[in-house]
């Protein structure tokens, strides 16, 4: 009884929400909509905490991404996150919400299809000698510069700040050309304008992404440079994730990928890093790395915000100072990230 009338509430919250907000520029599906773009969901593209991902088509043709919500306690919750954010959105690095269904217990959010799937994949790849998925350092400087794009937008370009919360590779999604959307809200927080500090009761984000100002307050307040965090560990994980067997770094030691980089740089000594084939790529890859570290500071205060990771981005290499060594460690690898926290979870 207590079971059903969680879900009845929840059903309740989700369509006083789609009523008050009828002025959504969104489609609304039906069930039966849903099993015919997907063929009955034959094509499963992913899976995750929050349920299954299926390739559909739409009838003028055009292929889309149906994330098909599990009925769980926490969809109500994830499902107006992520209607309600991403509808104010309108980016080339964000990812387009095309419609949504909710009926019955079927709540599933149409997206359009990126036929590039996650860039996780493309950093994690054990041999990426014997696969298609190896990309140039030139193309990962550039995803880096599009994700850093998007993050700028959602933080200060859209009509209300919205902040993410779940910034990694598996949320980050490539077209045909390798253009990078965010994806995945979620988790995400929207927020008036002016506002950057936000109270949260629970710790929301990725195991090895989430700044340590979430975790615990002793560190700062939790604010849009939670995301900068989060988009730093990632840049990371872009340089060096797929360099684990390849730099001396042993993951089961003491010793982690951006110690092991952050010393090398301070020595100014050779990266050591796959695939740096010119001088171009070195400082391509050298200016990801600071960048990065910049934005994995612990203190808040002292990392940059987007606009800023932009310019230093696509400025000149010359004008970056290294920064102070960060405290914290990095992800160790992508297979401890799969988990999202609760404040009671961490507590227990």
């Amino acid at each position: 009884m207590v079971v059903f009338m969680k879900k009845t509430k929840n059903y309740q919250n989700i369509e006083a929400f789609l009523r008050n907000h009828g002025s959504l520029p969104l489609k609304r599906y039906s069930y039966s909509d849903i099993k015919k773009m997907t063929n009955s969901f034959r094509h499963k593209l992913g899976q995750g905490g929050y349920g299954g991902v299926y390739k559909g088509r739409l009838l003028d043709g055009r292929y889309v991404a149906v994330k098909n919500l599990i009925d769980s306690e926490g969809n109500g919750e994830e499902f107006i996150n992520e209607v309600a954010s991403i509808s104010k959105t309108s980016h080339v690095n964000i990812v387009t919400l095309l419609g949504f269904c909710f009926e019955g217990h079927t709540r599933a959010l149409i997206y359009e299809y990126m036929s590039n799937g996650s860039l996780e994949k493309f950093i994690y790849e054990k041999d990426q000698s014997q696969t298609n998925h190896s990309l140039k350092w030139e193309t990962l400087y550039q995803i880096a510069i599009g994700i850093a794009r998007g993050l700028e937008y959602l933080h200060r370009g859209c009509s209300t700040r919205i902040l993410h919360f779940d910034i990694k590779p598996h949320n980050i999604l490539l077209d045909e050309d390798f253009c990078p959307k965010i994806s995945d809200f979620g988790l995400a927080k929207i927020c008036p304008k002016k506002e950057s500090i936000i109270s949260m009761t629970s710790v929301r984000g990725t195991i090895g992404y989430i700044a340590p100002e979430v975790f615990s307050r002793n560190f700062g307040t939790v604010s849009h440079k939670s995301d900068v965090y989060s988009y730093g560990m990632m840049v990371i994980e872009m340089t060096g994730g797929r360099e684990s067997n390849n730099v001396g770094v042993d993951n089961s030691s003491e010793l982690y990928f951006p110690q092991w980089i952050y010393e090398r740089l301070k020595l100014d000594e050779e990266l050591g890093l796959q695939g740096i084939s010119n001088e171009e790529d070195k400082e391509r890859v050298r200016q990801m790395i600071i960048v990065s570290l910049w934005c994995i500071q612990t203190n808040p205060s002292d990392r940059p915000i987007m606009s800023r990771v932009v310019e230093m981005l696509e400025g000149s290499i010359n004008s970056l100072q290294i920064p102070p060594k960060p405290f914290l460690s990095s992800p160790r690898s992508p297979g401890n990230f799969n988990s999202t926290l609760s404040l009671s979870a961490m507590t227990s």
